[in-house]
């Protein structure tokens, strides 16, 4: 036994065996994919199939474009993994547009086509990676993996390549994800880190779209980002999706919104892609389908929202290391800083050399120490002798002692009869020399003000076309229950205490989403919230069941029930604003024999009359009254509730309809999102009765009539007066009529009654828009003309210069339309007394 254990200890400290190999090859293996296929390098942003691409692209570079086919075969003198590999890469580089120049069909992201075969499309190295990523002389070299070339390391990336391309890559135990950047504001944040200020880096799309960068993180490990399509409400009937999130195509968007319509959690007729140039998918609504609502539930069901994880993962000396865009930046700016003092430095020494040789060239020729070479000397080695010797007057001349090679050079120069014209030739070409070595030593020595120079440069020559496409902005959050469309039907057995979407033999009570909650009321007083099921067992003898709104303070619900233990019964007022689902609450003093005699739930606080009859045989000597709800507090749904009679009740029935006892919704106008809001977020609208309107004025001209729908959204860039509508107030506005060139004025009020659709009140035209709007009763209009010196000013009374007209009137003329103009409305002071006209 101690024989086989000592055995098996050798094999298992035995490195060269089979086991040894299994204990290192996987590390090598994982170590290998990190290194050398899946994660990008911190030098110049690049994998090493990438950088061997451009590396055989720069050799056959000669300004044409060169077949796929031709470079994939020229890379895999470098590259060990085969065509196809190649091949992707390089289409993937072409796709973004920035290092390569592409001709052919190179497919499309934001469709998911493919590029046409590599024997059919062609390709070049663009001017900008000519100009940022090759420079051999900075350039460290190491063997290709066959050893018969030489490949470089790394590129000499003079541009943060990593950010503006973005990165994937999958290895063994860890992932990089790397979001592009737009190529502007990198290079701007470059030149804020040089100077020393703070810069901030969020992602940008070739495929647009909106992006909320909230959670961002500087794309760090935890952060996220979310990504949305851009939709446009064409018509009350139709949407137009204008975008593809990044990393989503057309097909996969319109696969989602199929998969969420066959669900039901929306309703659609079809949808159709138009994309050709532009991104056009078009989605045709069902009938009486509320558009807003509809583009709300494709962010929420559809991938028109997606929201990507990034993780940044680099190469930084032979170890994987994750690092934030902005530390990712500063490397870079760091190393595009370094290669630039290492060229300045090259080109130092060149311009010294040059500036050396050219010294003595002239000195050679001006003293004739040429004619050494006319001399009879024994042996070559002693005409350079001769030489050097007559050169000694004028070392001090030099910056560097004459080598054997600089007299060899000389003495290769054909010798001919040199001319004053020869000798200020070289005395020019020397002064030029020594302008150039003052003017890179002054960049040496001001690196930075030369780092931001190179980067400014770049921005001018390449930044033209390359403007951020994805729009940055917050999302707001969409709650699943108010966009999902009703895509079931609940039954109730009012009996035996069922309710759900099974009971189809039942009496059918509503339909609601598969999302909403249900609040159910029993008559043994107890009440409960349950998701919408097959089939859920309440208690017997439900009395009401609605969706359940959460925080709902409005909903109120009036209650008589007696209680079992006493035979007291009470009124109560309650509101159910949070719950905790499936929990049974009792409603009464908790008696198993309580019973509700009345139940009504009221949407805005209504408090009716109820006429209660008492027992015959009961005691009391009044058996019929009535009694108010009204005279109750509303409280919460654990109180008791004031007592009703301690008699035995017969029966409560209605009697007369009650008022509102709850004050008018206080609405705010939400400017961010475009949305109205009861949680006073934004511009307060005022208090608003369940039957007010709301009126909306935008600047192209349009007004429209509303309801207080929460979930419809406006346009906040061109709302410019939102608020209650009142039919008998009168709207002036201020109109630009660009035909004309004149600012129109006109008073009128709303004679239309249609909701939600807009009116155009302004003239039609190209270019008009509303300059002022308000519904004030005696408007002024505070006007200013002209600049400087020449600033004239006036007030208008509005209400003595123009009658209220029909809201389809032209309007009439105020003033001439001008740049300079400014308007605003005023509060009326005791001097205006007259309008002054300019």
């Amino acid at each position: 036994m101690s024989a086989a254990k000592n055995k098996l200890t050798d094999v298992q400290n035995n490195d060269s065996g089979l086991h040894g190999q299994y204990k290192t090859w996987f590390l090598d293996y994982a170590s290998y994919v990190i290194l050398e296929r899946a994660v990008p390098a911190i030098e110049d942003g690049l994998k090493p199939v990438q950088r061997r691409i451009l590396h055989a692209m720069k050799e056959m570079d000669d300004g044409r474009y060169n077949k796929v086919a031709n470079i994939i075969g020229q890379a895999m003198q470098y590259h060990p993994h085969g065509d196809a590999s190649i091949g992707d890469a390089l289409v993937n580089m072409g796709q973004k547009d920035l290092l390569i120049d592409t001709q052919g069909n190179w497919g499309d992201v934001r469709t998911g086509d493919d590029a046409a075969a590599a024997r059919y499309i062609e390709a070049r190295l663009s001017k900008f990676a000519l100009e940022v990523a090759f420079n051999a002389k900075t350039t460290q070299w190491q063997l290709s993996y066959d050893g018969r070339k030489n490949e470089p390391v790394t590129l000499p990336m003079k541009f943060p390549l990593l950010l503006a391309q973005g990165a994937d890559g999958i290895a063994v135990g860890l992932s990089t994800k790397i979001l592009p950047h737009n190529f502007c504001e990198l290079i701007e944040a470059a030149i804020k880190y040089l100077r020393g200020k703070r810069f901030e880096l969020y992602p940008d799309f070739l495929t647009g779209g909106m992006i909320d960068v909230a959670d961002y993180n500087q794309g760090k490990r935890g952060g996220k980002v979310k990504v949305r399509a851009h939709i446009e409400e064409v018509d009350k009937k139709t949407l137009a999706i204008k975008s593809v999130p990044y990393g989503v195509t057309t097909t996969q968007l319109m696969e989602s919104i199929v998969k969420a319509n066959d669900q039901g959690k929306i309703k659609i007729k079809k949808v159709t892609d138009n994309t050709a140039a532009l991104v056009e998918i078009q989605v045709d609504l069902a009938p009486g389908i509320s558009p807003d609502i509809t583009i709300d539930a494709l962010y929420k069901f559809t991938d028109c929202e997606v929201s990507i994880s990034p993780n940044a993962c680099v190469i930084v000396d032979m170890k994987p290391q994750f690092l934030g865009v902005q530390e990712l930046l500063k490397l870079s700016t760091d190393k595009t800083k370094d290669l630039l003092e290492q060229e300045l430095k090259i080109k130092l020494g060149e311009l010294q050399e040059k500036w050396h040789y050219t010294s003595l060239e002239k000195i050679f020729f001006e003293e004739k120490i040429y004619k050494e070479l006319e001399k009879k000397h024994e042996t070559w080695d002693k005409v350079l002798e001769a030489i050097d010797k007559a050169f000694t007057p004028f070392k001090k001349q030099l910056k560097r002692d004459i080598s054997r090679e600089d007299i060899v050079k000389l003495t290769e120069k054909p010798v001919r009869r040199i001319y004053k014209l020869d000798i200020d030739e070289l005395n020019a070409q020397i002064k030029g020399l020594e302008a150039d070595i003052k003017q890179v030593k002054t960049d040496l020595s001001n690196l930075v003000d030369y780092a931001v120079a190179y980067y400014e440069n770049l921005l001018k020559k390449y930044g033209k076309g390359r403007e951020r496409k994805t729009e940055i902005k917050q999302f707001e959050v969409i709650e699943a229950k108010n966009v999902a469309i009703a895509n079931a039907k609940l039954y109730v057995n009012r009996e035996e205490g069922f309710i759900g979407t099974g009971l189809k033999k039942d009496e059918l009570l509503f339909e609601c989403s598969d999302l909403d909650d249900i609040i159910v009321f029993a008559k043994r007083g107890i009440m409960k919230v349950v998701k919408v099921s097959d089939k859920t067992f309440i208690g017997k003898d439900i009395l009401y069941a609605a969706v359940f709104q959460k925080n709902d303070e409005r909903t109120t619900y009036n209650m008589i029930y007696a209680d079992g233990a006493t035979g007291i019964s009470y009124a109560k007022r309650f509101n159910v604003t949070g719950v905790t689902r499936d929990k049974e609450y009792d409603l009464t003093k908790g008696h198993e024999k309580s019973k509700v005699h009345y139940f009504t739930a009221n949407a805005n606080g209504e408090a009716e009359v109820v006429k209660v009859v008492l027992s015959p045989a009961s005691s009391a000597r009044i058996k019929e009254f009535d009694f108010y709800f009204e005279e109750l507090d509303i409280k919460g749904r654990s109180s008791m509730g004031n007592q009703v009679t301690k008699y035995p009740i017969k029966s409560v029935k209605f009697k007369e309809a009650g008022k509102a006892t709850l004050s008018g919704r206080k609405l705010w106008f939400d400017e961010k999102f475009g949305r109205l809001s009861a949680e006073e977020k934004g511009i307060y609208l005022g208090s608003f009765e369940p039957e007010d309107k709301v009126l909306v004025i935008y600047t192209d001209g349009n007004y429209e009539i509303t309801d207080q729908e929460m979930t419809q959204k406006f346009d906040a860039e061109k709302v410019l007066h939102i608020g209650k509508f009142y039919p008998e107030k009168i709207i002036t506005a201020v109109y630009v009529d660009n035909e004309k060139k004149q600012y129109i004025v006109k008073r009128f009020k709303i004679e239309t009654t249609t909701l939600k659709s807009k009116f155009l009140f302004i003239k039609e035209g190209n270019n008009n828009y509303v300059e002022a709007v308000t519904t004030d009763e005696e408007p002024i209009l505070a006007v200013q003309q002209g600049r400087g010196e020449q600033i004239r000013k006036a007030k208008f009374k509005i209400a003595k210069m123009v009658e209220v007209m029909g809201w389809k009137a032209v309007g009439a003329k105020l003033v001439d339309y001008s740049k300079s103009v400014e308007m605003e409305w005023v509060k009326p002071k005791a001097e205006d007394n007259q309008p002054e006209l300019f």
